[in-house]
């Protein structure tokens, strides 16, 4: 069984990733972990700009590389068969064409539920997964210390 968990880093502990973890373990899977990360800035100068930014963009990019590589070594730790994907992209559409491009069996994505307004406004990962996604999407829902 292949299985997309696509994680948050923001997160301290992303329920997907331990859904699929489990999930894994039980049918001996693999698990792509995913993350997204946000595209090169598309503003003026960004290409000649201070060398200030392009360092900021990359050294966040490889904090982010260094963590989803994390996230994978611990399942392989514990006798799962991972692998780590770091791209960049708008949300909803990479994890789509990942799943597509892995054939994957089915979609792990966490649920924040940061409620009606928040999506209004800002969108909603998992219910754009789950409503354009032509394969099974699982919707785990954080935890709420």
């Amino acid at each position: 069984m292949k299985i997309l968990a696509a994680v948050d880093l923001a997160s301290p502990a992303d329920r997907a990733l331990e859904v699929a973890g489990d999930m894994a373990a039980r049918t001996d899977g693999h698990i792509y972990v995913l993350h997204v990360a946000e595209p090169d800035p598309d503003f003026v100068g960004y290409d000649i700009g201070p060398d200030v930014v392009r360092d900021q963009v990359a050294e966040e990019y490889h904090r982010e590389h260094r963590q989803v590589q994390a996230l994978a070594e611990d399942l392989r730790e514990r006798g799962i068969d991972a692998t780590a994907l770091l791209i960049q992209g708008a949300i909803v559409d990479t994890i789509l064409k990942e799943a597509e491009r892995l054939d994957v069996d089915f979609i792990v994505v966490t649920s924040h539920g940061h409620g009606a307004a928040f999506d209004l406004l800002i969108g909603s990962i998992s219910k754009g997964v789950v409503h354009n996604s032509s394969r099974p999407v699982l919707v785990v829902p954080s935890t709420q210390d």
